[in-house]
């Protein structure tokens, strides 16, 4: 008998193998695994001056923006996004904070899906791939990361993308000044579950 390999099965496998867990799936089942990942992976990386240089230059560039002010900036990139691009997403792409991000995901082979930073208002500094949107501030992996302090990480609940047909988390770290030891920014990495089995 001749055997057909489907690209889904290894995803229908590891649902099957999910759905079987007692009580609800959460990343927290892999948090092991998530948290030697960033040791090892992301940690060494995020005090680069590179990185420090870009989340001040851009923390100071924010300083006076009210809630309006970032709501139009949001505004802006949600609507260049659904376009498929626009001057405000290619200047944001053509950073070279945003080049070491992409250089950092591709490192991981497929692990990593994407990589984005955010500075101290929760906008997006720097990013592997176009997002949905440009202000974090108001969603998880930024409130439970910058907010609560320099050494906070976040691991969020796995969902399965249909699009890629694949089990993915983010998992969110705060960037601290090495300086100061105070919080300047976050950092989000799209995990594939799958492959850190």
């Amino acid at each position: 008998m001749r055997h057909v390999f489907h690209p889904g099965f290894a995803a229908a496998a590891l649902f099957l193998t999910v759905a079987a867990m007692p009580g609800p799936v959460s990343a927290n089942e892999y948090a092991a695994q998530i948290q030697r990942f960033v040791d090892a992976r992301i940690r060494p990386w995020l005090q680069d001056p590179e990185v420090v240089a870009a989340l001040h230059e851009q923390n100071a560039e924010h300083a006076g923006l009210d809630q309006a002010g970032i709501d139009r900036l949001d505004d802006t990139w949600r609507g260049e996004a659904e376009l498929g691009g626009g001057p405000m997403i290619s200047q944001v792409l053509s950073r070279p904070l945003s080049q070491l991000l992409t250089r950092q995901k591709n490192s991981n082979g497929t692990v990593v899906t994407e990589m984005f930073l955010m500075d101290n208002r929760g906008l997006n500094a720097g990013q592997s791939d176009v997002t949905s949107d440009y202000w974090q501030g108001d969603e998880a992996k930024w409130q439970k990361t910058f907010l609560v302090g320099p050494d906070a990480v976040f691991i969020d609940e796995i969902e399965f993308d249909e699009s890629t047909e694949m089990f993915q988390t983010q998992v969110s770290v705060s960037i601290a000044d090495p300086a100061t030891g105070d919080a300047i920014g976050a950092v989000t990495i799209g995990l594939n579950v799958e492959e850190l089995q």
